[in-house]
């Protein structure tokens, strides 16, 4: 690459030269013998620079103070770069200039003075959306350690006027829309002013690397096959980074920028490395696969820096990523700069500042020009001094605070095999690379387990940005944050559960306000399971707030301005478009569950209208448990549901009359998928006994009959008959005599083997191991059956038996397998050679295993008096009274 110079070092270690990268001497210890400077550098102890003599960057002015009075100072960075934004604010320091452009869009400019605030904390990100279409939008994260953010609080301190000049965002969002084969759906993704993104993005995709750090590891080239267009269009850092000698771009750039620095007093330099090494590769490859995009966008750029220049003179000083610099310093007419920019499509959109987080600056979220380790590059630039003891001790900490042993002799010994890596593999300072060996050698004993998790929670980090109450929001954003205040439930990256209990006001209304935001397509929080009750006064909420909630915000802005309103007219719209009966069904129970009494007579209007023309058994079925379960919010919300009871009598009525029909000439998934609605409705019929009417008392007694129709029909599939038997078994409604004459004649000699175990599958499925423990005559007639299955027959059975009985918990199987050893329902037991194998199941009792309570007896009855009992009787006596005396207690503390 021309003008460029290139070391190497005989370990490995390249560098580029010219004050962007400095070395240090071969006696000072890394990291250990100085402080760091601006970028993140460590002088010698005596004070010297380390700078080797002959460095510097062929046909490049070694400061660009000397530039000509007319050229504009380009600051070419790297997005989210700790190294870049110290080396901008340096040269900000420096060159004082009258105005500051930073890449991004111009509709912002207004959005500005709004950094300045108290309320405002990085992370956060410029939002753009289309006014008429808000899920078509666009994100421009901006974290502490990213130099444009570090340009706009300087610019802001200093009062210098600030400007962004990136293609407006009314012309990006509409260039999105109009490309062939986008999915609309996909764009949602965060742009970073570099357009280097996921698709969708409505910017242009550009190289990775300096220009928009989006480092892509398949694209074209990653084989060795590839062209080095292709190479270049997925990370140009990647192509310096080998010719320098790096088999990872990231690894380069922390040793040439994060962990060096620019000579002592010249603030320019890097800056004019950078450019000369973007200016070869630009040269060589391009624009780099950018297409019309990358050229509309610089073309826009060298308007703005032009209409900068006519208005403050020589001091402007413009932020943009390095890719960009050697097409804004190219000379380039105007006309021909205006022609690209004439005909674009436009929208009309809006913006605003949004809280980000850290996790979404992640590559691993899909933001293409994300970064590896957000929360190790905030850390970095964050941190004074001695940022890998810093980093060791914070690690530390939060491993201490799992339970795990780490000590401060594991800090030391760990800052100790850092700094030891880094040393071995050429590196002037330890990096992430090295401080993650060490911590997984020393804190983690080498495990990964514990390392996920330093990564998940250090190294990328949960943590969120907060914006000012004035900055620009809709209605329903303002609403929702005064509920959020009011009921404290603070909006967090990281990821929690919430437990409420309805019966207190606050709980129950942050339960409605989650169910509303649900409706409404804003999952903040997703309802999971209860621990330790299954009460429906108590809730359970998974918590996590991700910065496109607020793209979901602005959509759902056009139901209404406040989250009732928005929830309310949702519900109603989305009651009138259900395709299904069921979706009308979860939809009222949702209503009820968000408490929209405005809603809810819609909604109930359309489930009455579909439950009348639908004759399709399965989805009354279906539509019936949802109504049920929602009638018990009547008790705990005080929500008013006598018309839904009424509904819902009138669908188990129509479910009581087409079941048995329905279930007639089914194949083996048909009748499956019968067998579990038979079961909702039996479920859902229980709780509808407790909760009609007068005019509906004898509800369950119907359901009854109809399960009688359906276990004596020969035509009804097995597995139906066999589950009809055991409802009607649990509710009492058939005697154990009974059920054993039902099961013997569907185990008869003369019933096909699969229709049998179908019986089966449907009588003891779901939990009905213990039936068959506690009642042997049962388990007698299916081990009769099971012996007495042809060979030929067995193989095509066995499926089906051993998915019934291997759904049974283990200690069912083990007890089964007991007893079908002792042989149960024999009648007068087994021999005593059989039983003195089988532990537990003797005919007569085992006076040793007896003997060996007397202990514990004793030890509850809390004195000696049982040491002359010899037998079993007496310990039973002693037993006895010692109940009898321990519930005469109980009853006097009673009293």
């Amino acid at each position: 690459m021309s003008g460029m110079s290139i070391s190497v070092s005989p370990g490995g270690a390249g560098r580029l030269t010219g004050g962007a990268a400095r070395g240090r001497s071969d006696d000072e210890p890394a990291g250990r013998a100085g402080e760091p400077d601006g970028m993140g550098r460590t002088e010698g102890a005596d004070g010297a620079d380390g700078r080797n003599e002959g460095d510097g960057v062929t046909g490049v002015d070694g400061a660009l103070g000397r530039r000509a009075a007319a050229q504009p100072l380009l600051l070419g960075v790297r997005h989210h770069g700790p190294g870049s934004a110290r080396a901008v604010r340096a040269a900000l320091e420096a060159a004082r200039p009258k105005v500051v452009l930073i890449e991004g869009p111009p509709e912002a400019d207004a959005l500005i003075p709004l950094a300045a605030e108290e309320g405002m904390r990085p992370p956060v990100a410029l939002l753009a959306h289309a006014v008429d279409e808000p899920g078509r939008s666009a994100f421009w994260p901006l974290a502490e350690f990213s130099p444009e953010w570090v340009a706009l609080r300087w610019a802001l301190e200093h009062g210098v006027p600030t400007r962004f000049m990136d293609l407006p965002a009314t012309h990006t969002l509409a260039w999105g829309r109009d490309d062939a084969g986008t999915d609309p759906d996909a764009e949602k993704a965060e742009t970073s002013g570099d357009g280097r993104g996921s698709a969708g993005e409505g910017t242009a995709e550009h190289p990775a690397g300096a220009g928009s750090d989006g480092a892509g590891s398949d694209g074209a080239g990653s084989d060795g096959t590839g062209s080095p267009e292709a190479d270049v269009r997925v990370d140009p850092l990647a192509v310096l980074a080998e010719a320098a000698g790096y088999d990872d771009p990231e690894r380069w750039w922390e040793d040439v920028v994060e962990h060096r620095g620019p000579g002592q007093g010249d603030a320019f330099a890097p800056f004019a490395a950078l450019e000369e090494a973007m200016g070869a590769l630009r040269e060589t490859y391009g624009s780099g696969g950018g297409g019309d995009r990358d050229l509309v966008r610089e073309a826009h750029m060298r308007l703005q820096v032009r209409a900068a220049q006519r208005e403050f003179g020589d001091g402007v000083a413009v932020v943009c990523g390095a890719w960009h610099v050697p097409a804004l310093r190219r000379k380039a007419a105007v006309a021909a700069d205006r022609a690209l920019l004439k005909g674009l499509p436009k929208v009309k959109a809006d913006m605003t500042w949004v809280p980000w987080t850290h996790r979404r600056l992640s590559r691993f979220s899909g933001y293409g020009a994300g970064i590896d380790a957000p929360g190790w590059y905030a850390h970095l630039f964050g941190v004074s001094d001695r940022p890998v003891e810093r980093w060791l001790t914070k690690v530390a900490g939060l491993l201490r605070e799992e339970d795990r042993i780490v000590s401060s002799a594991h800090v030391i010994e760990a800052v100790r095999l850092a700094e030891t890596l880094a040393a071995m593999r050429g590196r002037p300072l330890p990096g992430l690379s090295e401080t993650t060996d060490a911590v997984r050698a020393v804190m983690c004993d080498g495990s990964d387990v514990p390392l996920a998790l330093v990564c998940d929670r250090l190294v990328v980090g949960d943590v969120l940005g907060e914006v000012p109450e004035s900055a620009p929001a809709v209605p329903l954003q303002r609403d929702l944050a005064r509920l959020q205040r009011r009921l404290r439930l603070k909006p967090e990256a990281l990821e929690r559960e919430l437990e409420l209990d309805l019966r207190k006001e606050t709980d129950a209304g942050r339960s409605r306000l989650l169910h509303r935001l649900g409706l409404l397509g804003v999952g903040w929080g997703e309802p999971t399971d209860s621990r330790g009750s299954t009460g429906t006064f108590r809730e359970t909420w998974r918590l996590r707030w991700e910065p496109e909630l607020s793209v979901r915000v602005a959509e759902a802005g056009v139901w209404g301005t406040t989250v009732l309103s928005a929830a309310t007219a949702k519900a109603e719209a989305d009651a009138v478009g259900a395709q299904a009966l069921a979706d009308v069904t979860a939809l009222a129970e949702r209503c009820l569950l968000a408490e929209l009494t405005d809603a809810l007579p819609v909604v109930m209007r359309v489930l009455a209208e579909r439950a009348a023309l639908d004759a399709d058994v399965g989805h009354l079925a279906q539509a019936l448990p949802a109504l049920v379960r929602s009638l018990r919010y009547g008790d705990v919300r005080g929500t008013d549901t006598g018309a839904l009871a009424e509904v819902a009598a009138g669908l188990a009525e129509r479910v009581f009359v087409g079941l048995p029909p329905a279930c007639s000439a089914l194949d083996a998934d048909g009748a499956e998928e019968m067998r579990r609605h038979v079961d909702a409705v039996h479920t859902a019929v229980g709780l509808l006994g407790d909760t009609l009417t007068a005019g509906h008392a004898d509800l369950r007694l119907r359901w009854h009959g109809v399960l009688r129709v359906l276990s004596g029909r020969d035509t009804v599939p097995g597995v139906i008959r066999g589950r009809a038997v055991r409802l009607l078994l649990d509710d009492g409604e058939v005697e154990q005599e009974q059920a054993a004459r039902l099961m013997g004649l569907a185990l008869s000699p003369g019933t096909p083997p699969p229709d049998a175990a179908a019986w089966i599958e449907g009588f003891v499925g779901g939990g009905g191991g213990m039936l068959l423990v506690h009642d042997e005559r049962l388990l007698a007639l299916v081990d009769a059956w099971l012996t007495g299955v042809p060979a030929a027959a067995f193989t095509d059975v066995l499926p089906l038996l051993r998915r019934t009985f291997s759904a049974y918990e283990p200690g069912v199987r083990r007890t089964l397998g007991e007893l079908v050893r002792r042989g149960p329902g024999r009648g007068g037991g087994i021999t005593g050679a059989t039983a003195a194998g089988v532990p537990g199941f003797a005919a007569d009792l085992d006076q040793e295993r007896a003997d060996a309570v007397l202990p514990v007896l004793r030890l509850l009855l809390g004195s000696d008096d049982v040491q002359d009992v010899d037998d079993v009787q007496d310990v039973q006596a002693a037993g006895t009274a010692a109940q009898g005396a321990l519930g005469e207690e109980l009853a006097g503390v009673a009293r």
